[in-house]
């Protein structure tokens, strides 16, 4: 697997992308403009300090060409966010939901999937599509399904007023692009989760945004919601970049809202599968995702934030009424033209590339390399 110009965004001409490189004397934000990479370490050593800086009156080392970058081995590229928390919006498209209360259901069984996929997609498919969270109509539309025995915690989250905010990973634990992505080796329903990913700055300022893979494992998650945080956070399930496109006069959080975020899987067995998010269908506004997001929360360090995907894949990859499931060595990619292609490989959390590199480990790095000088904190409580 190589790098190419073609991993960047279209129109990379006029785009500023912020990333991460692993270079040799360690993890390095970057800046890509005016077609070169600079090193904008002495400037900002984390990229949490990239998202607060402005980016106009800054300006960093010059490392490399483009046609340099793309000569790297992938293990030099590294998720574009570093210290920052990840969270995540679950449940934020009609479809998503409805796959969501399947699992519940089928407690797990894909075997029960198809036949409570049919009928809850005659019941409320049309209906929950139109709908608008927290509104007058969501609330009647609820009263029908609870009287219909068909209410489930997931719908809750995908009309009522509040959205499911969850944390997907640990600051440092996503991996970036060309990195193995790891799914459970005990999981047996699981699929990828293509997303849209906003990098908003310690004031809930919307900086960028990239494409994200979060995994989902549908069996353990379909026998309980409680079994959330072990079906989305193992070790390398969380897939961020290749870079971060800056908002400039050129690319708005409308590009975001218009985006087509496009998922192709080729698996070693010879299977192809094909399939498309479509932003303009989220049912809450990525804004409105943000300010939840933030709600009585500080980050101190920043975010980065999953919007939730349409993708939620129905063909039988093998016996027939199983539904798709990875399985080792699926190269799975994800893309928009105006932000770039993410692609992550599939193995087992088990056997993915041990996380050991975390908080301390990087600010002795930074230290040995005399940058922790060039960070500005902003004022606190010292928490």
């Amino acid at each position: 697997m190589h790098f190419s110009p073609a991993m960047l965004s279209a129109d990379v001409a006029r785009a500023t992308l912020a990333g991460r490189l692993r270079l040799d004397a360690g993890p390095t934000p970057v800046l890509i403009r005016s077609g070169f990479v600079e090193d904008m370490s002495r400037v900002a050593p984390t990229s949490a300090d990239l998202m607060e800086a402005d980016l106009h009156a800054v300006s960093g080392e010059r490392l490399c060409s483009l046609d340099e970058l793309c000569a790297m081995p992938p293990e030099r590229f590294l998720a574009p966010v570093d210290v920052q928390a990840i969270k995540a919006a679950g449940v934020t498209f009609a479809i998503s939901a409805i796959e969501r209360v399947i699992e519940e259901r089928a407690r797990g069984d894909y075997r029960e999937a198809s036949v409570i996929r049919d009928k809850l997609e005659q019941r409320i498919g049309g209906a929950i599509r139109s709908v608008v969270p927290g509104s007058d109509g969501a609330a009647r539309l609820k009263e029908a399904l609870i009287e219909d025995g068909l209410w489930s915690q997931y719908l809750e989250v995908a009309i009522g007023p509040d959205a499911e905010i969850f944390s997907k990973t640990a600051p440092l634990a996503s991996v970036g692009w060309g990195a193995e992505i790891g799914v459970r080796s005990d999981s047996s329903w699981n699929n990828p989760e293509p997303e849209v990913v906003l990098v908003c700055n310690s004031n809930g300022d919307i900086r960028g945004a990239t494409l994200g893979n979060d995994v989902n494992l549908r069996d353990f998650e379909g026998r309980s919601a409680l079994l959330l945080s072990k079906a989305k956070d193992n070790n390398a399930s969380c897939a961020i970049g290749p870079f971060i496109r800056l908002f400039d006069d050129d690319f708005t959080l409308d590009d975001v809202r218009s985006a087509v975020v496009e998922l192709e899987i080729f698996g070693a067995d010879g299977f192809t599968l094909k399939g498309q998010s479509r932003m303009s269908e989220i049912s809450r506004d990525p804004t409105e995702l943000v300010r939840q997001a933030m709600s009585e929360h500080h980050y101190p360090d920043g975010f980065a934030l999953f919007l939730g995907t349409l993708f939620a894949p129905t063909e039988d990859r093998d016996e027939p009424g199983r539904g798709f499931t990875h399985k080792i060595g699926d190269e799975v990619r994800i893309s928009t033209p105006r932000i770039g292609v993410l692609v992550n490989t599939v193995t087992t959390s088990r056997d993915a590339r041990p996380w050991t590199f975390g908080i301390r480990e990087l600010m002795h790095n930074l230290a040995s390399r005399g940058l922790l000088a060039a960070a500005h904190p902003v004022e606190g409580n010292g928490r």
